[in-house]
């Protein structure tokens, strides 16, 4: 069964991502070509700030310092991102990408990118929290994504993919906490009419 679904992944992946290849290569080269010395560090920082001890550490100073809604949000987050990485992790065994560095571990393969995914899953749980800010969030997303492929940890393919995980998962997950809620909640008392009993 195993290898029938690693043979149709890569069937799957000749039919529909195969002609991506080349556009990704392209903007790889073009990416690694325009590598600067003065962007080295703020890529560095930006993709290795989006790690499981920062992300848990800001997820908790979103509970402790937003009084009125601090731990919903940071509860929210956590169910959108343990179906998120679940199917990325899938993806990643399945497809067995090799990462355009070179590296190739089955258990850590290119595609599709966990960090673009989480960060974009965030930026989503985040801005429906604070709405006004949610260009902000995106652009941070934004932000990590590009320095995955600038650091050349990722192909292009990879973080667009991983991105539109992060966020269906935590649209998908938003609707389904919302028509929970609402299915809880207690029906609304009738409305007295003025004549001494309920309006009709």
């Amino acid at each position: 069964m195993r290898l029938t679904a690693r043979w149709l992944c890569v069937v799957l992946w000749l039919a529909f991502l195969g002609p991506i290849d080349a556009l990704d290569q392209r903007v790889q080269d073009a990416v690694q070509s325009a590598r600067r010395p003065a962007l080295e560090q703020p890529m560095r920082f930006l993709s290795h700030a989006c790690n499981g001890t920062t992300l848990c550490a800001g997820l908790l100073a979103v509970a402790l310092f937003d009084p009125a809604a601090g731990i919903e949000t940071a509860r929210t987050a956590l169910l959108v991102l343990a179906p998120t990485n679940a199917a990325v992790e899938v993806l990643k065994r399945l497809t067995d990408r090799t990462r355009p560095d070179g590296e190739h571990q089955p258990s850590n393969a290119s595609f599709p990118s966990s960090h673009a995914a989480n960060i974009f899953a965030l930026a989503v749980v985040l801005g429906r929290r604070w709405r006004r800010f949610m260009p902000l969030f995106v652009l941070v997303a934004l932000a990590v994504a590009v320095s995955r492929v600038y650091l050349n940890r990722h192909w292009l393919s990879d973080v667009v993919v991983g991105s539109a995980i992060g966020v269906g998962t935590a649209v998908w997950v938003a609707r389904w906490r919302s028509r929970r809620v609402a299915s809880a909640a207690p029906p609304a008392a009738p409305v007295a009419d003025g004549s001494g009993g309920a309006g009709v």
